[in-house]
């Protein structure tokens, strides 16, 4: 099964290129990379629980 995301920031930066996790009831259960469109794909097996997408927000560039 593949869960698709499409990614945006109120701040108007890019996702491009940002990892991001999957997780299950807190547990990792898929990796993807937001694409240049800010899609993202998981591949994942069916099943039941809290769903949560985690973003290494380390990539992401401030100003100031």
């Amino acid at each position: 099964m593949s869960l698709k995301l499409t990614l945006e920031l109120a701040s108007g930066q890019s996702l491009k290129g940002a990892p991001l996790e999957l997780l299950a009831d807190g547990v990792p259960i898929a990796r993807a990379i937001v694409d240049e469109h800010a899609k993202a794909i998981f591949n994942v097996a069916p099943g039941c629980g809290s769903l949560t997408i985690r973003v290494d927000r380390s990539i992401l560039q401030t100003h100031g």
